[in-house]
């Protein structure tokens, strides 16, 4: 795959600009709004929102014709082939609860299809970029990184964001692939795929993921040799259920246990 240098360049920009807004605010006292009507809760606050504006303001100045797809606004369509896909800060409940593993994610679709990603951990100083069949870690420093390689759900670090994420039958087939692995870790959202590319976690298993939500997270897993798709072993992300592994062994093994 050959992008041109710049887009790369420019989406780590767009990266130094969301940090720039949400470290300044993170374990401050930031008003805290509720995005669910049904009586749930999701979270936003004005971090959220300032690194998303400051994002889509970068990208109207240096690619107008290029199209953006966040979490915080409405939609701008693309004028062409690339568009990007922004969610400022995955992990808002980690945020606001002065915890450090909530990311920004980052996508550059062409066509739509999700072709470089980074999950970026400000707090950690940690960034994670993926592109073709190369993923690096910047920490500070650049290095390769790769998957774990482990092929046993036996032997596998599983992690899911809440256990209560799943719904219906979900809860039944997650306690199933729960149940086979060997360790099991909640809480970390887009982190737990950073994780997984760079060789600590070996499955994340999640439902109810939005496109700003997984889209940044496709070209940093396949190019660190890990596999995602979705929980039948498709690579349909439509009803929002992300399965990523460190092989293609171990994808296939928690795909038949999700199903049996």
């Amino acid at each position: 795959m050959s992008l041109a240098p710049d887009l790369i360049d420019f989406a780590h920009t767009l990266a130094d600009a969301a940090r720039a807004e949400t470290l300044g605010r993170f374990r401050q006292a930031v008003e805290t709004a509720n995005k669910d009507e049904g009586g749930g809760f999701d979270p936003v606050t004005e971090a959220d929102r300032a690194a998303e504006r400051a994002m889509r303001a970068l990208i109207e100045r240096h690619h107008p014709g290029h199209g953006v797809k966040g979490e915080e606004f409405p939609e701008r369509p693309s004028a062409g082939r690339y568009a990007w896909g922004l969610d400022p800060i995955d992990g808002t409940r980690a945020f606001i609860c002065g915890l450090p593993s909530w990311v920004t994610l980052i996508a550059l679709l062409e066509d739509d299809r999700p072709v470089a990603g980074i999950i970026d951990a400000p707090a950690l100083g940690e960034r994670y970029s993926g592109l073709s069949d190369e993923a690096h870690l910047d920490a500070p420093g650049r290095r390769p990184i790769r998957t774990s390689g482990c092929r046993s759900l036996g032997d596998a670090r599983l992690s899911t964001t809440d256990p209560f994420l799943f719904v219906g039958d979900e809860e039944a087939r997650f306690a199933r692939l729960r149940g086979a692995a060997r360790t099991v870790r909640y809480g970390l959202d887009g982190y737990a795929y950073a994780r997984l590319a760079a060789g600590s976690i070996d499955l994340v298993a999640e439902s109810g993921l939005k496109p700003y939500d997984y889209e940044a997270l496709i070209p940093v897993v396949r190019a660190a040799g890990g596999v995602i798709g979705d929980w039948q072993g498709g690579d349909d992300f439509g009803a929002g259920r992300v399965l990523a592994a460190a092989t293609p062994w171990l994808f296939e093994e928690a795909v038949d246990i999700l199903n049996r």
